[in-house]
Protein backbone atom coordinates (compact mmCIF):
# COMPACT_ATOMS: atom_id res chain seq x y z
CA UNK A 1 0.00 0.00 0.00
CA UNK A 2 1.37 3.42 -0.95
CA UNK A 3 0.23 6.62 0.71
CA UNK A 4 1.04 10.31 0.55
CA UNK A 5 0.03 13.00 3.01
CA UNK A 6 -1.93 15.59 1.06
CA UNK A 7 -3.39 18.66 2.75
CA UNK A 8 -3.30 16.84 6.08
CA UNK A 9 -4.90 13.58 4.89
CA UNK A 10 -3.25 10.31 3.99
CA UNK A 11 -4.32 9.42 0.46
CA UNK A 12 -3.84 5.90 -0.85
CA UNK A 13 -2.77 5.12 -4.38
CA UNK A 14 -1.54 2.16 -6.38
CA UNK A 15 1.39 2.04 -8.78
CA UNK A 16 3.10 -1.14 -10.02
CA UNK A 17 6.35 -2.04 -8.20
CA UNK A 18 9.37 -0.52 -9.84
CA UNK A 19 7.45 2.30 -11.53
CA UNK A 20 9.89 4.88 -12.83
CA UNK A 21 9.02 8.32 -11.37
CA UNK A 22 10.72 9.86 -14.42
CA UNK A 23 8.34 8.17 -16.88
CA UNK A 24 5.37 10.16 -18.22
CA UNK A 25 2.65 10.19 -15.58
CA UNK A 26 -0.71 8.56 -16.25
CA UNK A 27 -3.12 9.27 -13.40
CA UNK A 28 -6.43 7.38 -13.12
CA UNK A 29 -9.47 8.74 -11.25
CA UNK A 30 -12.42 6.54 -10.26
CA UNK A 31 -16.10 7.50 -10.25
CA UNK A 32 -18.71 7.95 -7.52
CA UNK A 33 -18.19 5.49 -4.68
CA UNK A 34 -15.32 3.85 -6.57
CA UNK A 35 -11.71 3.07 -5.72
CA UNK A 36 -8.41 2.48 -7.47
CA UNK A 37 -9.54 -1.09 -8.13
CA UNK A 38 -11.72 0.15 -10.98
CA UNK A 39 -8.52 0.88 -12.93
CA UNK A 40 -6.24 -2.08 -12.21
CA UNK A 41 -6.39 -3.56 -15.75
CA UNK A 42 -5.21 -0.21 -17.11
CA UNK A 43 -2.53 0.39 -14.47
CA UNK A 44 -0.99 -3.02 -15.14
CA UNK A 45 -1.17 -2.54 -18.90
CA UNK A 46 0.50 0.86 -19.14
CA UNK A 47 3.33 0.28 -16.66
CA UNK A 48 6.29 0.52 -16.87
CA UNK A 49 6.25 2.64 -20.06
CA UNK A 50 4.21 5.14 -18.03
CA UNK A 51 4.19 6.06 -14.39
CA UNK A 52 0.68 4.61 -14.07
CA UNK A 53 -1.04 5.59 -10.82
CA UNK A 54 -4.61 4.94 -9.63
CA UNK A 55 -5.73 7.17 -6.77
CA UNK A 56 -8.29 6.61 -4.03
CA UNK A 57 -9.92 10.04 -3.75
CA UNK A 58 -10.49 11.38 -0.20
CA UNK A 59 -13.02 9.25 1.67
CA UNK A 60 -12.74 6.36 -0.81
CA UNK A 61 -10.95 3.03 -0.56
CA UNK A 62 -8.07 3.31 1.90
CA UNK A 63 -7.82 7.12 1.75
CA UNK A 64 -8.69 9.26 4.74
CA UNK A 65 -11.35 11.96 4.60
CA UNK A 66 -15.07 12.44 4.09
CA UNK A 67 -15.23 12.97 0.34
CA UNK A 68 -15.82 16.40 -1.17
CA UNK A 69 -18.83 18.59 -1.74
CA UNK A 70 -18.15 19.47 -5.38
CA UNK A 71 -16.27 18.43 -8.49
CA UNK A 72 -14.15 21.59 -8.14
CA UNK A 73 -13.12 20.51 -4.63
CA UNK A 74 -12.12 17.07 -5.90
CA UNK A 75 -10.16 18.75 -8.71
CA UNK A 76 -8.18 20.71 -6.12
CA UNK A 77 -7.42 17.49 -4.22
CA UNK A 78 -6.10 15.89 -7.40
CA UNK A 79 -3.85 18.86 -8.11
CA UNK A 80 -2.55 18.74 -4.53
CA UNK A 81 -1.88 15.01 -4.91
CA UNK A 82 0.09 15.67 -8.08
CA UNK A 83 2.16 18.24 -6.18
CA UNK A 84 2.86 15.79 -3.37
CA UNK A 85 3.73 13.01 -5.84
CA UNK A 86 6.11 15.21 -7.81
CA UNK A 87 3.96 15.08 -10.95
CA UNK A 88 4.59 18.32 -12.78
CA UNK A 89 2.32 17.11 -15.56
CA UNK A 90 0.09 14.07 -16.12
CA UNK A 91 -2.26 12.51 -18.63
CA UNK A 92 -5.44 12.40 -16.55
CA UNK A 93 -7.93 9.57 -17.12
CA UNK A 94 -11.26 9.76 -15.31
CA UNK A 95 -14.34 7.56 -15.20
CA UNK A 96 -17.80 9.08 -14.63
CA UNK A 97 -17.27 11.49 -11.69
CA UNK A 98 -13.52 11.09 -12.31
CA UNK A 99 -14.13 12.24 -15.89
CA UNK A 100 -15.91 15.32 -14.57
CA UNK A 101 -12.87 16.02 -12.39
CA UNK A 102 -10.62 15.64 -15.43
CA UNK A 103 -12.79 18.09 -17.42
CA UNK A 104 -12.74 20.61 -14.56
CA UNK A 105 -8.96 20.22 -14.30
CA UNK A 106 -8.49 20.73 -18.06
CA UNK A 107 -10.55 23.91 -17.90
CA UNK A 108 -8.70 25.35 -14.90
CA UNK A 109 -5.05 24.30 -15.25
CA UNK A 110 -4.53 22.77 -18.72
CA UNK A 111 -0.77 23.38 -18.60
CA UNK A 112 -0.45 20.58 -16.04
CA UNK A 113 -2.07 18.02 -18.32
CA UNK A 114 -0.60 16.17 -21.26
CA UNK A 115 -4.14 15.16 -22.18
CA UNK A 116 -7.36 13.67 -20.84
CA UNK A 117 -9.10 10.34 -21.12
CA UNK A 118 -12.83 10.79 -20.55
CA UNK A 119 -14.43 7.41 -19.85
CA UNK A 120 -18.16 6.92 -19.26
CA UNK A 121 -18.69 10.57 -18.45
CA UNK A 122 -20.29 13.78 -19.65
CA UNK A 123 -20.19 17.54 -19.60
CA UNK A 124 -23.23 17.37 -17.33
CA UNK A 125 -24.01 14.52 -14.91
CA UNK A 126 -27.54 14.85 -13.63
CA UNK A 127 -28.58 12.24 -11.04
CA UNK A 128 -32.18 11.08 -10.75
CA UNK A 129 -33.68 12.07 -7.37
CA UNK A 130 -34.80 8.46 -6.80
CA UNK A 131 -31.15 7.39 -6.61
CA UNK A 132 -30.36 9.92 -3.90
CA UNK A 133 -33.51 9.02 -1.97
CA UNK A 134 -32.80 5.31 -2.36
CA UNK A 135 -29.31 5.66 -0.90
CA UNK A 136 -30.89 7.06 2.26
CA UNK A 137 -33.94 4.82 2.62
CA UNK A 138 -32.88 1.49 1.01
CA UNK A 139 -29.10 1.64 0.52
CA UNK A 140 -28.59 -2.05 -0.26
CA UNK A 141 -31.37 -2.03 -2.83
CA UNK A 142 -30.09 1.22 -4.37
CA UNK A 143 -26.54 -0.16 -4.59
CA UNK A 144 -27.85 -3.28 -6.29
CA UNK A 145 -29.83 -1.24 -8.82
CA UNK A 146 -26.87 1.03 -9.56
CA UNK A 147 -24.63 -1.98 -10.09
CA UNK A 148 -27.19 -3.58 -12.39
CA UNK A 149 -27.43 -0.39 -14.47
CA UNK A 150 -23.65 -0.05 -14.60
CA UNK A 151 -22.98 -3.16 -16.70
CA UNK A 152 -24.10 -4.41 -20.09
CA UNK A 153 -26.47 -7.37 -20.05
CA UNK A 154 -23.81 -9.45 -21.82
CA UNK A 155 -21.38 -8.94 -18.92
CA UNK A 156 -23.13 -11.63 -16.87
CA UNK A 157 -24.01 -11.62 -13.17
CA UNK A 158 -20.57 -11.73 -11.54
CA UNK A 159 -19.43 -8.18 -12.35
CA UNK A 160 -22.65 -6.48 -11.10
CA UNK A 161 -22.55 -8.58 -7.91
CA UNK A 162 -18.94 -7.56 -7.31
CA UNK A 163 -19.83 -3.95 -8.10
CA UNK A 164 -22.57 -3.99 -5.45
CA UNK A 165 -20.14 -5.38 -2.87
CA UNK A 166 -17.63 -2.65 -3.68
CA UNK A 167 -20.24 0.11 -3.31
CA UNK A 168 -21.44 -1.23 0.05
CA UNK A 169 -17.85 -1.50 1.34
CA UNK A 170 -17.51 2.26 1.15
CA UNK A 171 -19.22 5.07 3.00
CA UNK A 172 -22.80 5.63 1.86
CA UNK A 173 -22.55 9.22 3.07
CA UNK A 174 -19.56 9.77 0.77
CA UNK A 175 -21.38 8.04 -2.09
CA UNK A 176 -24.32 10.40 -1.66
CA UNK A 177 -21.94 13.38 -1.61
CA UNK A 178 -20.40 12.11 -4.84
CA UNK A 179 -23.76 11.90 -6.56
CA UNK A 180 -24.75 15.36 -5.35
CA UNK A 181 -21.45 16.75 -6.65
CA UNK A 182 -22.15 15.10 -10.01
CA UNK A 183 -25.71 16.40 -10.07
CA UNK A 184 -24.45 19.98 -9.70
CA UNK A 185 -21.74 19.59 -12.36
CA UNK A 186 -22.32 21.32 -15.70
CA UNK A 187 -19.63 22.49 -18.13
CA UNK A 188 -21.66 22.03 -21.31
CA UNK A 189 -21.00 25.61 -22.39
CA UNK A 190 -17.29 25.46 -21.53
CA UNK A 191 -15.87 22.22 -22.93
CA UNK A 192 -15.12 23.78 -26.32
CA UNK A 193 -12.35 25.74 -24.55
CA UNK A 194 -10.35 22.56 -23.96
CA UNK A 195 -7.29 22.55 -26.21
CA UNK A 196 -5.32 19.51 -25.06
CA UNK A 197 -5.33 15.97 -26.50
CA UNK A 198 -8.49 14.11 -25.51
CA UNK A 199 -10.06 10.72 -26.03
CA UNK A 200 -13.69 10.01 -25.16
CA UNK A 201 -14.61 6.39 -24.38
CA UNK A 202 -18.10 5.02 -23.82
CA UNK A 203 -19.74 1.62 -23.63
CA UNK A 204 -22.35 1.23 -26.35
CA UNK A 205 -24.83 -0.03 -23.72
CA UNK A 206 -24.07 2.60 -21.06
CA UNK A 207 -27.35 3.45 -19.31
CA UNK A 208 -25.89 5.92 -16.80
CA UNK A 209 -23.87 8.14 -19.14
CA UNK A 210 -25.22 7.16 -22.57
CA UNK A 211 -23.44 7.45 -25.89
CA UNK A 212 -24.99 10.86 -26.59
CA UNK A 213 -22.94 12.25 -23.67
CA UNK A 214 -19.74 10.96 -25.25
CA UNK A 215 -20.75 12.26 -28.67
CA UNK A 216 -21.35 15.72 -27.19
CA UNK A 217 -17.82 15.79 -25.75
CA UNK A 218 -16.30 14.50 -28.97
CA UNK A 219 -18.14 17.09 -31.07
CA UNK A 220 -17.07 20.02 -28.89
CA UNK A 221 -13.50 19.26 -27.84
CA UNK A 222 -11.33 20.09 -30.86
CA UNK A 223 -9.44 17.05 -32.15
CA UNK A 224 -10.90 14.64 -29.60
CA UNK A 225 -10.92 10.94 -30.44
CA UNK A 226 -14.05 8.86 -29.81
CA UNK A 227 -14.31 5.14 -29.02
CA UNK A 228 -17.76 3.61 -28.54
CA UNK A 229 -17.17 0.04 -27.37
CA UNK A 230 -19.75 -2.66 -28.20
CA UNK A 231 -20.90 -5.06 -25.52
CA UNK A 232 -20.02 -2.74 -22.64
CA UNK A 233 -21.94 -0.55 -20.25
CA UNK A 234 -20.92 2.18 -17.80
CA UNK A 235 -18.05 0.16 -16.27
CA UNK A 236 -16.47 -0.24 -19.68
CA UNK A 237 -12.87 -0.28 -18.38
CA UNK A 238 -13.65 -3.46 -16.38
CA UNK A 239 -15.99 -5.02 -18.95
CA UNK A 240 -13.73 -4.47 -21.99
CA UNK A 241 -10.28 -3.58 -20.62
CA UNK A 242 -8.33 -4.40 -23.79
CA UNK A 243 -10.53 -2.17 -25.93
CA UNK A 244 -10.27 0.68 -23.43
CA UNK A 245 -6.49 0.27 -23.28
CA UNK A 246 -6.30 0.53 -27.06
CA UNK A 247 -8.45 3.65 -27.10
CA UNK A 248 -6.29 5.35 -24.47
CA UNK A 249 -3.08 4.29 -26.24
CA UNK A 250 -4.32 5.83 -29.49
CA UNK A 251 -4.44 9.22 -27.78
CA UNK A 252 -1.22 8.75 -25.82
CA UNK A 253 0.61 7.86 -29.03
CA UNK A 254 -0.53 10.94 -30.92
CA UNK A 255 2.25 13.45 -31.67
Amino acid sequence: MATLTVRGLRLHYVAPPGSDPRAPALLFLHGSGGTHRNWMPQVRHFAPAYRAVALDLPGHGASEGDGAESIAAYRDWVEAFMDAAGMEQAFLVGHSMGGAIALAFALKVPARLGGVGLVGTGARLRVHPSILEGLRSEPEQAAGLLSEWAYASSSGAELPAQGKKELLKGSLAVLEKDFRACDAFDVMKEVDRIRIPAVVVCGAEDRLTPVKYAQYLHDRIPGALLAVIPGAGHMVMLEKPDEVNRALAACLDRP
